[in-house]
């Protein structure tokens, strides 16, 4: 089953500072001999500031890739995750840095971060939501939990008076040159909604050519005809000479472009995708202010008008960003605190290349009203921490998603704590999607798990397990007389939990291995990693945030280990004596979590000391993750 998307972060980026329509010249720069020309743009486009990526000297300053890069950090910083947890990058620009290879590639290698699906729309304004499309189709099949979409352009250094000399400059060059700017704008799609506050569900996108039956309008490289395009020349140098390389649009024809979207807009309509009374806000790309009004003339003229107040665009100030527009639009009305919960919002994408139209339905909903158990989250199959044989797993169905193990915050709590049990919760939801990533759980969730399966993950966990009781120990000795209550938990703990290897131990025998070969066994590469972390922890001085690693640890036990332990009896025709390991942590596991309950609401956590709860569940989820994907190893 198809499961929803979300966005939920928004980031843009725009080179340098606001330039005026002087600084704009100077930087470009511009003879007397276009001035008029110049005027007649500027009047007409309504952009009073723009930015571009070029520096006094009208020298570039950055690379395309760089200003997409830069949108996609945002995107994250806004959302708070970490590169690693998305598995899909797509970019839409009009022209990339380089001929070859793709855009998307070159903004992957600049971010670094992991291996993961690309795709790189081509195209003009509608490459962005062509993007955005193909994005919330593969997380809405559950093909990846997260995916971010940048739309990109880096154009002035095309818009340079070097580039316009020689063969004389049209209306149609101009026109362009004076409108265009460059600039970046992403955001963030997941599964779910953005735990704790605001994210704009994608209820669908359309997005439509016509190239079938429309001429090219905007261009650069000459004609579409065999000897007449910028590669077909004896050199390149004679193409640049005849302005084969200069954007160009066709501008005379651009009202034919709007009469195609009076007539998507009014399919729509006719086919029940929205209502135009129930739009609050409408977000549409334009290449200049004069064009609104023939826009809205058009949409008065069908009786579809949306209130001209429900409009927005920041086009006088950030000015034409072509394929980002949309996307750093939608930015500032994030950020700006335009949108509320319920509302819905419809961004519209008209594109002159050879006319294309792509438009997006939004609503507003606020994640602190979702209910966890309801929300159906599509598997994610990248995490960094996870070895490349799990990140290229072929996708499984989506999982649905079990609630934080600590439930919703209580009525009584302070703010510390509210705070903590909501972030824990996000936490949660990322730590489930990365254990379902992991080709043996994804076999367990499936029914295809094997005895062998079963045989190893007693095998690996066995190596971890082993120490539990130790660095539980540790922490226990470096707890303050201040935190007793804390102290007097862990040697509780660790006395319960200080046999349980011995468990698994038999359950392995009792599943047809060999005891010595359990016993010999060593830690895997996460394991290794997840006891080192953990040793860490506990030798520090009042080790609250052990708290953050008990609740990973024991909630896998609380809320996943009972039902594994039910499936792979039932796939494997397990007895009993078989799974004791996973039915006991299934059931003990509860009580140690009503332990950490009231652990957490006895007075211990202030901000610092929730912050750093809230860390070590991050990192512990992480390589605990880590460590059953080494199973497969």
């Amino acid at each position: 089953m198809a499961g929803e998307v979300y966005l939920t972060g928004f980031g843009a980026y725009l080179p340098g500072e606001p330039l005026d329509s002087e600084q704009m010249a100077r930087r470009l720069g511009a003879g007397e001999r276009g001035a008029a020309l110049r005027a007649r743009v500027l009047a007409a486009n309504g952009i009073r500031t723009r930015h571009y990526a070029l520096d006094e000297r009208g020298e570039v300053t950055m690379l395309n890739e760089e200003l997409a890069a830069e949108a996609v950090l945002g995107a994250l910083k806004d959302r708070d995750l970490p590169l690693e947890s998305v598995g899909m990058l797509a970019a839409g620009t009009t022209q990339g840095d380089l001929l070859v290879p793709g855009f998307a590639s070159m903004v992957h290698g600049r971010l670094g971060g992991p291996s993961m699906e690309l795709l790189s729309a081509g195209g003009v304004c509608a490459s962005s939501m062509t993007a955005l499309a193909a994005a919330a189709r593969a997380v809405r099949l559950g093909e990846h939990g997260a995916a971010v979409v940048v739309g990109s352009e880096l154009v002035s250094r095309s818009l340079r008076q070097s580039r316009y000399e020689g063969a004389r400059s049209t209306f149609d060059a101009e026109f362009l040159r004076w409108t265009l700017s460059d600039g970046a704008g992403a955001t963030l799609l997941e599964s779910a909604p953005r735990p704790g506050g605001l994210s704009l569900r994608l209820d669908w996108t359309h997005v439509v050519s016509y190239a079938n039956e429309r001429q090219v309008c905007m261009s650069a490289g000459g004609e579409p005809v065999a000897g007449r395009s910028w590669q077909d020349g004896p050199d390149l140098a004679g193409a640049v000479a005849g302005g084969l390389i200069r954007l160009r649009q066709d501008v005379k024809n651009l009202p034919a472009l709007f009469q195609l979207g009076l007539r998507e807009f009014m399919a729509l309509v006719r086919a029940g995708r929205f209502r135009t009374e129930e739009i609050e806000h409408v977000l549409c790309h334009y290449s200049a202010e004069h064009f609104r009004g023939e826009i809205f003339d058009l949409l008065r003229g069908a009786d579809l008008m949306i209130d001209e107040q429900r409009w927005f665009t920041n086009l006088h100030s950030r000015g034409n960003t072509g394929a980002a527009s949309i996307f750093v639009m939608l930015e500032e009305a994030w950020r700006t605190g335009r949108f509320a919960p319920g509302e819905r919002i419809l961004l519209i994408v008209p594109e002159s290349g050879r006319y294309s139209l792509a438009f997006a339905h939004l609503t507003c909903v606020d994640g602190t009203e979702a209910a966890p158990a309801a929300v159906a989250r599509p598997v994610s199959h990248t995490e960094r921490a996870l070895p490349a044989r799990a990140r290229f797993a072929q996708p499984s169905p989506p999982v649905a998603a079990t609630p934080s193990p600590l439930g919703q915050p209580l009525p009584g709590d302070g703010d510390a704590v509210r705070w903590t049990v909501l972030e824990l919760a996000r936490v949660w939801g990322d730590f489930e999607r990365q254990l379902h990533a992991v080709p043996l759980v994804r076999r367990i969730d499936t029914g295809t798990a094997t005895l062998a399966d079963y045989r190893r993950l007693l095998l690996h966990l066995r190596q971890q397990v082993v120490e539990g009781g130790r660095w539980i120990s540790r922490a226990a000795s470096n707890f303050s007389v201040e935190l007793f209550a804390l102290r007097s938990a862990a040697i509780k703990h660790a006395a319960e939990e200080h046999r349980d290897y011995q468990l698994l131990e038999r359950d392995f025998v009792a599943a047809g291995g060999e005891l010595a070969e359990i016993q010999g066994g060593r830690k895997n590469v996460g394991s290794e990693a997840l006891s080192a972390y953990m040793f860490h922890q506990a030798s520090q001085p009042d080790p609250v945030d052990l708290l953050g690693a008990m609740f990973i640890i024991e909630g896998l036990g609380t809320a996943l280990a009972r039902g594994w332990a039910g499936a792979l009896r039932e796939q494997l025709g397990l007895r009993e004596d078989q799974v004791r390991f996973l039915a006991y942590h299934g059931e003990a596991d509860d009580g140690h979590f009503a332990e950490l309950a009231h652990l957490l609401r006895e007075g211990v956590l202030d901000g610092a000391r929730a912050a750093r709860v809230v860390r070590t569940a991050e990192v512990v989820a992480r390589l605990y993750a880590m460590q059953l994907a080494e199973v497969d190893a």
